[in-house]
């Protein structure tokens, strides 16, 4: 018995879906290795992996130990840290050389803490980050250079880029939403180039255009001056200014004229 011209028309047009859905299929997945291969061929990350360094080898090595699990095998990030993929050795010095990095615990802001690496560890562990993908490099000047740069003018150039937070005197403040600009009493010339250059937590970033390395110099020459200046009026009150110095007075003046009325009236 033949099957009805309607019942063939509908087994091939069955048949006919299938295969158009079976090309699209195979369409998809070519598509997706095409881009999986490019992404593999063009994404940061793997150089670190074969690198005949030993620094770079042995920074690995302690990247995987305290730094992967928040932010990922070969630096690429997760839910919890950012990717660390061009980020620079510079980022990695100022990081783990103030015990800021590895974290204890998250907050608004990382505080300065104690450094849990030597210095050697620090350098591998910069090199290692370095190889992921370009940035900023740690950078190579010694005390000569920073000393010998204008100190007036680093002090105008701190007082219009950096003071709005950081205050005039390096002394530090407080932001928004629990966060802080840190005071600079403790940071080292090198971890101030460090911080304009890669800009952590609220920081900007201050490039070679916006500050020249000259620029930065004479800015470190200024907040290193300043810390080792002994406060010409006694007491500093922090150096923010003449408000603390004009609440403490008149506090101060008031409370010694009330107990003047008060003797003179036990006195009466």
């Amino acid at each position: 018995m033949n099957a009805s011209p309607t019942s063939s028309s509908r087994v091939a047009g069955r048949l006919s879906a299938r295969r158009r859905s079976l090309a699209s299929a195979a369409f998809v997945g070519v598509v997706l290795g095409v881009l999986g291969m490019l992404y593999a061929a063009l994404a940061p990350g793997g150089q670190a992996s074969t690198s005949a360094d030993p620094a770079v080898q042995r920074g690995r090595d302690l990247y995987n130990q305290g730094c992967s699990s928040c932010h990922g095998f070969a630096g690429v990030g997760a839910r919890r840290a950012p990717s660390l993929i061009g980020v620079g050795a510079a980022s990695v010095d100022f990081q783990v050389g103030t015990g800021r990095m590895p974290l204890q615990h998250h907050g608004p802001e990382a505080p300065r803490s104690r450094v849990r690496y030597s210095q050697q560890e620090i350098l591998d562990l910069a090199a290692y980050v370095a190889s992921l993908g370009p940035g900023p490099g740690i950078p190579q000047f010694n005390d000569a250079d920073w000393q010998k740069a204008d100190t007036a003018y680093g002090g105008s150039l701190f007082r219009t880029n950096c003071a709005q937070c950081h205050n005039f005197a390096g002394s530090g403040g407080d932001l928004t939403y629990g966060k802080y600009a840190p005071s600079l009493s403790k940071s080292t010339p090198r971890q101030i180039y460090e911080a304009m250059v890669t800009g952590p937590e609220n920081m900007p970033v201050f490039g070679d255009k916006q500050i020249t390395p000259d620029q930065k110099l004479a800015i470190i020459n200024y907040v290193r001056t300043i810390k080792s200046q002994a406060d010409p009026g006694g007491a500093g009150l922090g150096r923010v200014g003449p408000v603390s110095e004009t609440v403490v007075g008149w506090l101060a003046g008031i409370g010694i004229l009330v107990i003047v009325t008060l003797w003179i009236g036990a006195r009466a």
